[in-house]
């Protein structure tokens, strides 16, 4: 029982140390960040950040990894249902890691996760594609069309939550679903 309270401290300290840099990454560069910084943003002190974490960057990767990983995740349950629905519960997972995406958007941001996330929607839109394939799409064009529909999508997210997520979540999910659906057709009417 105690290795199980344990176990849950520590996770809920990791989850602070994420949220104190993802916090901090909204207001400065990733190398301009110290460990003093986020350990007095999570409330620890240093000794606790360096019996989780090497250094911010170590903190930082780790960081990336686990929003890739519950990304591509949620994407792998969403790749056969509608887009509207697709973009549903990407917006509902926004809201529940709004600090992170704020830190994903934010002009200081790395933009290596930013562009990780873009190779994952622009892999569902591949993938989704190419099984309703027309015999009159090449591969090139299909890569393109995916691009394009992946950058689209992230520039209305990135609109939404740089501007404090002041719109309501329904508005998001229909103007992405229906500028997507939209994208979707233009491209086969060649």
């Amino acid at each position: 029982m105690a290795e199980r309270s344990s176990d849950r401290r520590a996770e809920k300290t990791r989850k602070a140390l994420s949220n104190a840099l993802a916090e901090l990454l909204i207001q400065k560069e990733l190398h301009k960040v110290t460990v003093q910084e986020i350990s007095d943003k999570a409330e620890v002190n240093r000794v606790t950040f360096y019996n989780h974490y090497l250094d911010v960057y170590d903190l930082y990767e780790k960081m990336e990894k686990e929003t890739l990983v519950a990304l591509g995740l949620l994407v792998l349950q969403l790749e056969e249902v509608p887009g509207e629905e697709f973009f549903k519960h990407l917006i509902q997972y926004i809201n529940e890691n709004r600090t992170i995406f704020m830190m994903i958007f934010s002009p200081n941001a790395t933009g290596q996760l930013r562009s990780k996330l873009s190779n994952i929607i622009e892999g569902v839109f591949r993938q989704i594609q190419s099984e309703k394939q027309d015999s009159d799409i090449n591969d090139k064009e299909l890569e393109f069309m995916s691009c394009y529909r992946a950058q689209g999508c992230l520039a209305i997210l990135s609109k939404w939550v740089l501007g404090g997520f002041k719109e309501a979540d329904d508005f998001i999910i229909k103007t992405v679903s229906r500028l997507d659906q939209y994208t979707e057709q233009a491209f086969h009417k060649k």
